[in-house]
């Protein structure tokens, strides 16, 4: 082995380490330099960003204002989003608890959904009550309650969201086996693209569209779907409220679902995968950066 590939090899195993063994030790931005460098394979530029995982970092650390808090945690973000776009659009909420062991299984209807307000994966969706595993619910809720979901990739807006417990009206779309998202990505309140999550329940599909629906000629990170993806009835409906809700910040994802021809809010989304998931072809990544202006002294 050359001494170089022995340095190359030496610098990554210390990454591993800080980046596995030391996250709550370490400041945002020098926990996001070693985390980027770990998942990305090269340096981030903190002084001169220019791909969009590269700008992603830089507003997880210069862009925080305290509003982000509330349009992350999956409970009070409902109301923010009632008050500006109106109470149609939201999924009803059939309860709100701190711990699993208040919740209240008898009341609640057969089908629902589970989710912890303050993280990303704590989802349970109940399609049959008499046949939900209690216990491995409670496991999987508890383990997410415990878990402050900001140190995994110091997205700040979660630091602070309260860990609670909500359940949801459980939906279905008549049309679809898979109930499809649909994210917009909003730069400074105009959207410019969106993608499509589907075929869950097999290999998770991504493939993004132009605010037009024309498919876009590359991926970041998951697959294109290789299907024949229909353009939503409402989707103009869609950009329409997402561009509302996004005004004035430099970059926000806005999801929405399309159920039984009904346009129903997701979630806001302010650092997708982290910042950390590649594109293909590369050069989309500089192309996407550029739609986020960053203040000059940086750009």
């Amino acid at each position: 082995m050359s001494f170089i590939n022995a340095l190359r090899q030496l610098k990554q195993r210390c990454v591993h380490l800080m980046y596995v063994h030391c996250p709550k030790l370490l400041p945002d931005k020098m926990y996001l330099s070693v985390m980027y460098l770990y998942t990305m394979g090269k340096e981030m530029h903190w002084d001169n960003p220019r791909t969009f995982n590269e700008k992603l970092q830089w507003l997880k650390v210069y862009d925080r204002k305290s509003v982000y808090t509330i349009m992350v945690d999956k409970y009070a973000v409902k109301q923010y989003v009632a008050n500006i776009i109106g109470q149609e659009y939201i999924i009803p909420t059939l309860g709100v608890w701190n711990k699993f062991d208040e919740i209240d299984f008898e009341n609640l209807p057969n089908q629902f959904v589970l989710k912890c307000t303050h993280d990303s994966g704590g989802l349970i969706v109940c399609k049959d009550k008499s046949k939900l595993d209690i216990a491995a619910a409670r496991k999987k809720i508890e383990r997410c309650l415990n878990r402050n979901f900001y140190y995994q990739s110091r997205e700040w807006p979660y630091k602070n969201v309260p860990p609670r417990i909500i359940a949801e009206q459980y939906m279905e779309d008549s049309g679809s086996i898979d109930l499809k998202d649909y994210k917009l990505m909003c730069f400074h309140g105009k959207v410019k693209c969106c993608f499509v999550c589907s075929e869950r329940s097999e290999r998770l599909k991504v493939t993004f569209f132009d605010n037009v629906w024309k498919k876009m000629p590359f991926e970041r990170h998951y697959p294109a779907s290789e299907t024949l993806i229909v353009k939503p009835r409402n989707y103009e409906v869609m950009i329409r409220l997402a561009e509302i809700l996004s005004d004035g910040i430099p970059f926000v994802r806005v999801d929405f679902y399309e159920i039984n021809g009904k346009v129903y809010f997701g979630e806001l989304t302010f650092y997708p995968g982290g910042g950390f998931e590649e594109f293909k072809p590369e050069e989309w990544d500089y192309t996407l950066g550029s739609w986020i202006h960053l203040p000059n002294k940086l750009n």
